[in-house]
């Protein structure tokens, strides 16, 4: 029987077909299946750089686009809007956006929508031709935009901050929350706020310096990773107001690598102590926690918080997507040795590996970035 993936009108797909009959034959895979990644609920054929689902199902996403110069080329990627119906509209293009006089590249790293969806927030990596050498200089900044595409000003000047990455809007969906770089490259950093109406607002953390932060979906809180300025001493796990300087120590940690992520429910926290072990921790009984040995990845939580979906790479690296069932929350024994589980990861559409993924806001869908063309395709969430 021919394996129905050969004829699939995506060309990944049809690339792959062949090592799969190599590996396990074209019948070993029921059709039922190989029908299911060639039809996803929706798709995007384009070169996608970044996507974000709003709350009402709406995805922004950005395109990859060149710009050629007498001198350099340049990367200025789109900004698009998919509405619910399927209809597209661009709300940026690339190649009129310019800031000053110098040569510059952008790519679109990540997107954030206000909680009442009109508003965007677009992290940008930029490279800058600083002088005639050709010397170039990287950097990040947010721009903020509404999901019309219209420019929101900061205090009527200008639509970016500089400097600022991890950005977000908070519940009021007219203040910004964001990370300063504090010590370079991307070590240490301060938690800065503005309004687009008033401009820069007061920090209640000023001088504290973080190395990551994760913000509690629709409140006023956020976990973060604490480390004093000079990294002698540990890291701390912090549950931060954001309204005041009330901040709550949850636990030392014994190390950290990164990937910082609180549950859909806010109730639970995990994060890498080390390039194989993910840690969860309850936030409402923080000595509750579970220690899993799963290997260094990008993950999101499953709906009901029962496991993860780990990508088996780092950010924008293509990997496989795997299931990772959670072990209960247990109290910290009291020698301190908390056990490590190696849970069976299973493997999801068929194994393939991926560059970037989503899990829709219903919990329904799950959208994937391919690689090479990095088209988005959307399937209903594998159970």
């Amino acid at each position: 029987m021919t394996c129905p993936c050969s004829r699939s009108r995506f060309r990944w797909l049809r690339q792959f077909c062949s090592l799969f009959c190599l590996l396990a034959g074209c019948c070993s895979l029921p059709a039922a299946r190989a029908q299911n990644l060639d039809k996803p609920l929706q798709s995007i054929d384009e070169e996608i750089t970044a996507f974000a689902y709003a709350p009402d199902g709406r995805i922004v996403y950005s395109v990859y686009r060149k710009l050629k110069t007498k001198a350099y080329d340049l990367e200025h990627d789109d900004i698009w809007l998919q509405e619910s119906n399927g209809k597209r509209r661009r709300l940026l293009e690339g190649q009129k956006f310019t800031r000053g006089t110098q040569p510059f590249s952008y790519l679109i790293d990540s997107f954030r929508w206000s909680p009442n969806g009109r508003f965007i927030l677009a992290q940008l990596l930029t490279t800058t031709v600083v002088d005639d050498s050709g010397k170039t200089e990287d950097s990040f900044q947010t721009l903020l935009l509404d999901d019309s595409g219209h420019e929101i000003r900061i205090n009527k000047r200008d639509n970016v901050i500089l400097d600022a990455a991890n950005a977000t809007w908070l519940p009021d969906s007219t203040t910004i929350a964001f990370l300063s770089e504090a010590m370079k490259p991307h070590m240490l950093f301060s938690l800065k706020f503005t309004r687009p109406a008033t401009g820069a607002l007061r920090s209640f953390y000023e001088g504290r310096t973080f190395r990551d932060v994760a913000w509690l979906p629709g409140a006023n809180s956020a976990i973060a990773v604490e480390q004093d300025r000079n990294i002698t001493g540990p890291s701390r796990l912090q549950q931060l107001d954001l309204r005041s300087d009330d901040a709550k120590e949850l636990a030392t940690l014994d190390s950290y690598e990164g990937g910082i992520s609180v549950s859909p429910s806010g109730n639970r926290v995990a994060y890498f102590l080390d390039k194989e072990i993910l840690e969860v921790r309850d936030l409402t009984s923080p000595n509750r926690v579970a220690r899993i040995r799963i290997g260094l990845g990008v993950f999101r939580w499953s709906p009901d918080e029962s496991r993860i979906l780990l990508k088996r790479s780092l950010e924008k690296k293509s990997g496989d997507l795997v299931w990772i069932d959670l072990p209960p929350l247990a109290p910290i024994p009291a020698n301190h040795e908390i056990p490590v589980s190696q849970p069976t990861p299973i493997p999801i559409l068929h194994g393939l590996t991926f560059r970037d993924f989503a899990i829709t806001p219903d919990g329904r869908s799950l959208a994937v970035i391919i690689p090479g063309k990095r088209s988005l395709l959307a399937f209903p969430l594998p159970r």
